[in-house]
């Protein structure tokens, strides 16, 4: 049975320490420290010089329950850092039943409820002798940073992480809501390059970057494509004194889907624009990409949607999936091969002064963690 004082209590620890991401070493510790404690295998990866992060991710493992050993594995996943600001986090517990901070940081509820639920749910397990297959509990860094840690672990992953079902622990939405599908991202840099000159004496021998890149960008399909389909322009930058003519120009921008053929046609109109623009007017483009994390799409009928839909209602709540527009950590391990769905924690206002952290909602997700263990031995015990 979940013990709300102690979680609480084991919230409120954990939101104190600073975690700033690429500074994630005190936290990281601690939670190697806790989990030790708790008789769990611990495991750091060597990517923190990779990511040029404070710590590499963890992995920790919960073994089998004696005659669980034919139980699916289970891997649980939430991340150690949080945006800023976030150094010297004053939490505390209102009347109303929200834990907030004290309005000059945010609270840290992305992902440490998460992460907190995770601690709760293996004592829970421990005191009840709850029956459980392998459990695998990944706490990344970075992610706040763009997945940073969880990317740089899937260039190298360690040769145990195995599972038949994910969840990452770290959605917005309450407690029974179900990210079964997020977009693949890629990032995009351009740079146009024209040909300065002065722009009183001889303008006309010039090829203005800006008027370029600004014919390529009103060409480009941008913002919502499709119901699946977004692309956006996040930065501009060239030029400098009035009287010369820009020479370069650069653009940071990205694009997202959930289908990788509608990336691919987005990619290729964006690229296409700027080549027209530029030859159109005798300049240059330089036109780079990268897919920064692949997509994942199941519908309800998927296995491990089917789990999590079923450990919901085993706590008394309505399952309610739900398509993101956002990445998460979800996506890599998919990527690795791990069908993994992203969970709803009940936070409020992240990554904002006024998050608030409804302590029903924190219960709820221990309680849906210890679940979704009961409902995977279950299916050894039913035949699978």
């Amino acid at each position: 049975m979940i013990q709300q004082n102690r979680l609480v209590d084991q919230f409120l620890q954990l939101v104190r320490i600073d975690s700033e991401t690429k500074r994630e070493r005190e936290i990281a510790d601690a939670l190697k420290a806790l989990f030790a404690g708790l008789g769990l295998e611990a495991y750091e990866d060597d990517t923190a010089a990779a990511t040029g992060h404070g710590a590499g991710n963890l992995v920790f493992t919960l073994e089998a329950a004696p005659g669980c050993e034919d139980v699916p594995t289970v891997l649980f996943t939430c991340h150690m850092d949080t945006v800023a600001p976030g150094i010297g986090v004053k939490p505390r517990i209102d009347d109303d039943g929200y834990i907030r901070s004290d309005g000059t940081t945010i609270l840290g509820s992305d992902d440490k409820a998460g992460i907190a639920a995770l601690i709760e749910a293996i004592r829970v397990l421990r005191e009840g002798n709850i029956p459980h297959g392998k459990l695998l509990f990944v706490i990344t860094a970075g992610e706040e940073s763009g997945l940073r840690g969880s990317r740089a672990m899937a260039a190298n992953p360690p040769a145990a992480l195995k599972a038949d079902y994910g969840f990452a622990i770290d959605s917005n939405g309450a407690v029974g809501d179900i990210a079964v599908a997020a977009p693949t991202q890629a990032r995009i840099q351009i740079a146009f390059i024209g040909r300065s000159a002065h722009a009183g004496v001889n303008p006309e021998d010039g090829i203005s970057a800006i008027q370029v890149a600004s014919r390529a960008i009103s060409r480009m399909p941008l913002g919502r494509i499709d119901f699946e389909t977004t692309a956006n322009i996040g930065s501009f930058a060239g030029g400098g004194a009035t009287n010369v003519v820009c020479e370069r120009v650069d653009i940071a921008a990205e694009a997202r889907s959930l289908v990788q053929e509608k990336l691919d046609r987005q990619l290729a109109a964006m690229k296409t624009a700027c080549e027209t623009a530029a030859a159109e007017m005798g300049a240059k483009v330089e036109f780079a990409s990268e897919i920064v994390y692949p997509a994942y799409k199941y519908d309800e009928s998927a296995p491990v949607v089917r789990l999590a839909m079923k450990a919901v209602e085993a706590i008394g709540r309505k399952p309610r999936t739900f398509h993101t527009g956002g990445g998460s950590d979800a996506n890599v391990f998919n990527g690795m091969g791990i069908p993994t769905v992203n969970l709803a924690v009940g936070y409020e206002n992240i990554h904002t002064t006024g998050e608030q952290m409804p302590i029903s909602e924190l219960v709820a997700a221990a309680e849906l963690v210890v679940a979704i263990v009961k409902e995977a031995a279950a299916q050894r015990t039913a035949g699978g």
